[in-house]
């Protein structure tokens, strides 16, 4: 079986106007108008990498389509799904509800394109019939809670997808990873009570939200014990997110024993992102999604789907996707040309102080029910 992959253009057409990073313009105040940090450029040259290093051919395609507002309703309410598609309606479009979402004319048809996609590739990989699986869609959605869209995220793509499988499969057991490099608050807050779903975040520390992401958080009633936070020093790098695989996520995954491993994989913790200070790299990247697949041979059949969420360097996330993708599929095209540097950094070793951190996380998985 191949690596099932989806990816449409639309998605590069998402509009998030003329900001300041993620500044309204703002002549008065010196804020020349630009563009958003959440701009089309990285997630387009990542398919377009994909494409010329001649790995897109041995991916199998998985079309993206709208989801129903059935489907969207599985996670949101009413309220936040009408907000988003009347405003869609709008010349100017609107915001998610946080002023910091902003969207073009015909936002909620390409979230809803960016919804459906993360379904259907979740019921292939669970189903079976691809292998393991890389959404790569906008916009994206780890933040998204069920009532207020936030950081850039109007839906939330990969809750909606499990909630979608929990219809046909209620006993299905998954353990979501965010290696993004903020928080995964969204996917949190809506599996917080649900004991079946086991929510894993690895974020620089207080970043985004800067009230979320504790290692306190650890879920609500029946669902207690099932969210283990990371919340990581700035400056870690591939050593320190090796160990906190080792020493949290994997140990957490055998535990669970999961039918199903999906990631919110943002490359916003690698090493030239402009809104993290991480130094993942392309290899650490691929080095953690090789640590996933071997867990998933051993717990879940190989069972893996990735969904993208932030990155916002257009040089080098690219790169990023591609080792990730490379791994996925055991189809290896190109090396990382920034590598022979950025591998050699000397923050890339875990320092004391992360491993200290790390765990301090690391305890609550005796814990897990």
């Amino acid at each position: 079986m191949q690596t099932g992959y989806v990816y449409h253009e639309i998605f590069g057409w998402h509009d998030t106007g003329t900001f300041v990073g993620d500044t309204p313009s703002d002549p008065g105040a010196g804020l020349q108008p630009y563009m958003n940090y959440e701009h089309s450029d990285t997630k387009r040259r990542i398919h377009e990498l994909i494409v010329v290093s001649g790995l897109f051919e041995e991916l199998q395609r998985i079309s993206a389509r709208p989801a129903h507002e059935s489907e969207l309703r599985l996670v949101h309410t009413e309220r936040h799904i009408s907000s988003i598609r009347n405003q869609s309606k709008n010349r100017l479009g609107g915001d998610g509800g946080d002023l910091g979402t902003p969207f073009g004319k015909g936002g909620y048809d390409i979230a809803a394109m960016a919804v459906g996609g993360a379904i259907d590739l979740f019921d292939s990989v669970l189903k079976g019939e691809v292998k393991n699986g890389y959404a790569l869609i906008r916009p994206p959605g780890h933040h998204a809670l069920p009532d207020l869209g936030m950081g850039y995220c109007l839906f939330s793509n990969l809750a909606i997808a499990i909630r979608s499988a929990q219809q046909s499969r209620p006993n299905v057991k998954v353990v979501t990873v965010d290696w993004d490099v903020h928080h995964g608050n969204g996917t949190q807050d809506i599996f917080e009570s649900d004991p079946n779903v086991l929510t894993i975040s690895l974020h620089q520390d207080r970043l985004f939200p800067h009230h979320t992401g504790d290692r306190e958080e650890r879920g609500v009633g029946v669902g207690h014990g099932t969210n283990i936070n990371v919340p990581l020093p700035p400056g870690t790098g591939n050593g320190g997110y090796r160990y906190a695989f080792e020493k949290v996520v994997i140990p957490a995954i055998r535990k669970f024993k999961p039918d199903i491993i999906a990631v919110s994989s943002g490359f916003d913790s690698c090493v030239f992102d402009p809104l993290g200070r991480m130094l993942v790299t392309a290899a650490g990247y691929q080095e953690l999604t090789r640590m996933l697949m071997e867990v998933a041979d051993e717990m879940c059949e190989g069972k893996i789907m990735m969904v993208h969420e932030g990155g916002y360097n257009a040089v080098y996330s690219p790169f990023c996707g591609l080792f990730v993708l490379q791994q996925l599929s055991g189809h290896f095209k190109l090396s990382d040309p920034f590598g022979d540097s950025v591998n050699a950094y000397p923050g890339q070793e875990l320092s004391e102080y992360q491993k200290t951190q790390i765990d301090k996380s690391a305890a609550f998985v005796a814990d897990l029910p």
